[in-house]
């Protein structure tokens, strides 16, 4: 089996196996602010968020809620029902921060007005779940609510092995009159519930596996987009012939080129999916983006079977739209992986390994191209010497 396929399969495989067997959920040690001796603590998917709890009985549990980033409101609430948790229908505990500095708590009852954009003010009490000692601490580093909940002694309706929770940051609100002002519609706040088995820990949800999807197709469109494609065009423009000479440069390039555009596309493809699954939130610019990327690099693939031979008349303009469309192919994909990680929001570390890549190739691309120069002009010089004719140097010409 050649070295390339096997690198193929290795990736894919490795991938898969990130997909079919999720990473093990994160628990850690509860927030400084703890003023319920909370001992079961656990990190939410989304938002930075901390969860804890401690269960007196199926019918009565105290929580934390811990967010660590500068925010005016934050909240949580439980979801009555066996359906996927949601917005409405929710039993939350809000915390506002207030001008004084203190975080004031109150309860609110989510309802369908409220999505579609009604003042949400405080409710008196919840005719099903009951809320006490409701207590909210803030720090320069961290704002946490927490309250003791008795649940009604109906396990269809709030059964703590599988509670639907739900979360919610936003950045405006009423201090006066307590009301939380609209949060933002990113990935992160649209995906913030989950049903959660108190006993275990585990949690799952709709966004946990949505999360997982677009991790790998993240990982797939940084590795094949953004690494293996321009790698192939390093080969093709610098291994050709000049400055180095590589006899299997065609053979490099074109592996490359495969293996890019087969990850690339099986990213493509989840991303797809996940925009049609994704009822709340549209990218349109990412998807137009990514399937101008996809029809392009298509077209630059079928150079495989459509490429003229050396003698043809027309092949040095057709070398002309293969090298131009390539290069602008690998600006819009670097915009376009920018922008999807600026959509997820996921760990700074993807940041800065994508950087990483693009200034490593960088680095190679003006280092090769100062010594292609450099051995041009030494070439040219000698040939005025000897009186023999000039050429340009034959790595510029690609493929």
């Amino acid at each position: 089996m050649p070295a390339t396929t096997k690198s193929v399969i290795l990736i894919i495989l490795t991938v898969s196996s990130s997909l079919l067997f999720p990473i093990s959920e994160q628990f850690s040690n509860c927030s400084p602010i703890n003023p319920m001796n909370i001992t079961n603590c656990k990190k939410l998917i989304t938002l930075g968020a901390e969860f804890g709890w401690n269960i007196h009985s199926n019918t009565e549990i105290n929580i934390l809620f811990t967010i660590r980033m500068p925010i005016k409101w934050i909240a949580w609430g439980v979801n009555p029902g066996s359906q996927r948790p949601q917005m409405v229908g929710t039993r939350a505990i809000i915390g506002i921060q207030q001008s004084n500095g203190t975080l004031a708590v109150r309860k609110y009852n989510i309802t369908s007005d409220t999505k579609l954009g009604c003042r949400l003010q405080p409710s008196q009490d919840f005719d099903d779940v009951i809320v006490k000692n409701m207590r909210g601490e803030v720090n320069p580093r961290y704002m946490s609510i927490s309250a003791t909940l008795i649940l009604p002694r109906a396990p269809a309706v709030y059964d703590i092995s599988k509670l639907n929770h739900v979360w919610q940051v936003g950045f405006e609100a009423d201090d006066v009159l307590m009301e939380p002002k609209m949060h933002s519609t990113s990935l992160q706040n649209v995906d913030s519930t989950e049903s959660i088995n108190m006993i275990s820990g585990r949690g799952l949800s709709i966004g946990h596996r949505r999360h997982h999807l677009r991790t790998v197709h993240g990982i797939l469109n940084i590795l094949g987009w953004g690494t293996m494609l321009p790698l192939g065009v390093i080969i093709a423009r610098y291994f050709r012939k000049y400055p180095v000479d590589c006899e299997k440069w065609y053979i490099v390039h074109v592996s490359c080129q495969i293996v890019g555009y087969t990850l690339g596309t099986a990213g493509w493809a989840i991303g797809l999916w996940l925009g049609h699954a994704s009822r709340h939130y549209s990218f349109s610019t990412h998807r137009i983006l990514a399937i101008c990327i996809f029809a392009f690099t298509t077209l630059q693939m079928l150079a495989l079977r459509l490429r003229p031979s050396a003698t043809d008349d027309y092949r040095k303009y057709w070398d002309m739209y293969h090298h131009f469309l390539g290069y602008a192919l690998l600006a819009l994909i670097s915009v376009n992986i920018f922008h999807g990680i600026a959509i997820l929001k996921p760990n700074k570390t993807w940041l800065w390994v994508y950087i990483g890549v693009l200034g490593m190739f960088a680095l190679v691309a003006i280092g090769l191209e100062i010594f292609t120069w450099r051995k041009f002009m030494h070439a040219k010089s000698k040939r005025r010497q000897t009186g023999q004719p000039g050429s340009q140097p034959q790595g510029s010409s690609g493929t």
